[in-house]
């Protein structure tokens, strides 16, 4: 049984960790670290919760699940692993590469593993998209548009949104966006970007572009505030085709209602969502593969017990916070940058 402590307990916490750990069998939730216990009595009452990480029982804990601000990762994990404990760490992993390479020279050192939850590999569309490029469907892949858009024009009292290491929209869904092209093209030659901040009264940004180069494939990155209908969520081009889909996952919805992760239709979106492979012979509707985030959650728990490879490498963790460091370099500047 995997003792785990969960850190923090806002809506990364409630909505993506605490329903896959309840559901898991080889795990045991055993403690809470939060500034706000009261709202934990009223749903767990019997949990024990602590003020502060260096309460935490470290000998009778294998796995710390850190959901704090991003500012606050590195603090936190590096003194978990330093205790003897696994780390589940939310993205972005950390918010400056120095500091990512920190961890993994302490991750080596400790024989401790850091999980960075980069869930949206476990997204129905992304798994789709996967597979149609690895059974050669489109033939050689020429360029991707990965966009992740949202309808929020007014700004919100929220931490992300205030300035600060770690805030703004690049670092809160960039991470998703980055960490999907990174899985399936590796590191880039090179970086552009423009982010932007748009909103009336905005502090931090809350648009961005990003392009990234490789030997033969160009990939687009965005993500807006102002997007209020319908457009895709991924164009996928190639030398025999082009795959396009609209709508975004359904996970983060079904959890947010509560929906029952033994369900057999989780992570199952409805047939209007479905892509279209266009091709010069025909045209065919692709069913979206069913999401399953859980399937991160049963690696952690291989490579804890067994270990076995994490559900994301650390070396792909730090090329994801390097893509961010050399975007905003990139917007400030308004030059590609060379990815080092």
């Amino acid at each position: 049984m995997i003792k785990t402590a969960i850190v923090g307990y806002g809506f990364s916490a409630k909505t993506f960790h605490i329903p896959f750990l309840l559901a898991q069998e080889n795990f045991q939730w055993t403690h809470m670290v939060t500034s706000h216990p009261e709202a934990v009595a009223q749903d767990f009452a019997d949990l024990p919760c602590i003020s502060a990480i260096e309460q935490l029982p470290a000998q009778d804990i294998d796995l710390a699940v850190i959901t704090t601000p991003n500012y606050l990762h590195f603090e936190q994990a590096k003194y978990c692993l330093e205790h003897g404990m696994h780390v589940v760490l939310e993205k972005p992993m950390v918010v400056n590469s120095q500091h990512a390479a920190d961890l993994i020279a302490i991750s080596e050192k400790t024989g401790k593993q850091v999980f960075v939850f980069q869930n949206r590999r476990w997204d129905g569309d992304f798994l789709t998209l996967r597979s149609i490029i690895d059974n050669n469907q489109i033939g050689q892949v020429k360029r991707l548009t990965s966009r992740f858009d949202r309808y929020r024009p007014d700004v919100r009292e929220r931490w992300r949104e205030q300035p600060g290491a770690g805030a703004g929209m690049l670092w809160d869904l960039g991470p998703h966006l980055i960490d999907q092209a990174v899985a399936l093209f590796g590191k880039p030659n090179s970086v552009t970007a423009r982010v932007a901040t748009l909103r009336h009264n905005a502090l931090v940004d809350d648009h961005f572009d990003l392009w990234l180069d490789y030997d033969d494939i160009q990939v687009t990155l965005g993500s807006t505030s102002y997007q209020a209908g319908p457009n895709p969520r991924f164009v996928l081009e190639g030398t025999e085709g082009t795959f396009i889909k609209h709508g975004v996952d359904v996970q983060e919805d079904n959890l947010k209602r509560g929906t029952d992760l033994t369900d057999p239709r989780w992570g199952q979106e409805p047939d209007s969502s479905w892509g279209i492979l266009y091709t010069l012979q025909h045209n065919r509707t692709v069913i979206t593969q069913s999401g399953n985030y859980a399937g991160f959650w049963q690696q952690v728990g291989l490579a804890i017990e067994t270990g076995t490879e994490p559900p994301v490498s650390l070396d792909d963790a730090y090329t994801v916070i390097r893509i961010i460091e050399l975007a905003h370099q990139s917007a400030q500047s308004g030059r590609r940058l060379e990815f080092d």
